[in-house]
C-alpha cells in the first residue's frame, strides 16, 4: 500500500475543518436573508393593503359628494313634478 504525504494529509484535513467551521455561519446568513425577504414582502402587502384603503376611502368620499350635490337635483324635480302634477290636475279636460 501507498503512503501519503503528510503535508497531503494536513491540506486535505485542514480543508474538511475549515468547510465544517464554516457552516454555522453559512446557515445563519442564510436565515438572515430569508428573514429580509420576508419583511421586505410583508412590507410590500402592507404599502399594497394601504394603498387599497386609499382607494376605497376616495370611492366613498366620492359617492357622499355626489350625493350631496345630487340633493338639491333631487328636491327641484321633485318640485318641479308636483308643480306639474298640480297644473295637469287644474286643467279641464274635454
Amino acid at each position: 500500500m501507498a503512503t501519503v504525504n503528510d503535508q497531503i494529509t494536513d491540506a486535505v484535513t485542514q480543508t474538511s475543518v475549515k468547510v465544517l467551521a464554516e457552516a454555522p455561519a453559512m446557515a445563519m446568513g442564510s436565515i438572515y436573508q430569508t428573514m429580509a425577504h420576508s419583511t421586505g414582502i410583508l412590507f410590500e402587502n402592507a404599502v399594497s393593503a394601504q394603498q387599497q384603503q386609499n382607494t376605497l376611502s376616495q370611492a366613498a368620499t366620492n359617492q357622499g359628494v355626489m350625493q350631496i350635490y345630487s340633493v338639491d337635483t333631487t328636491a327641484s324635480a321633485a318640485a318641479s313634478e308636483k308643480i306639474l302634477q298640480d297644473a295637469a290636475s287644474k286643467t279641464p279636460k274635454g
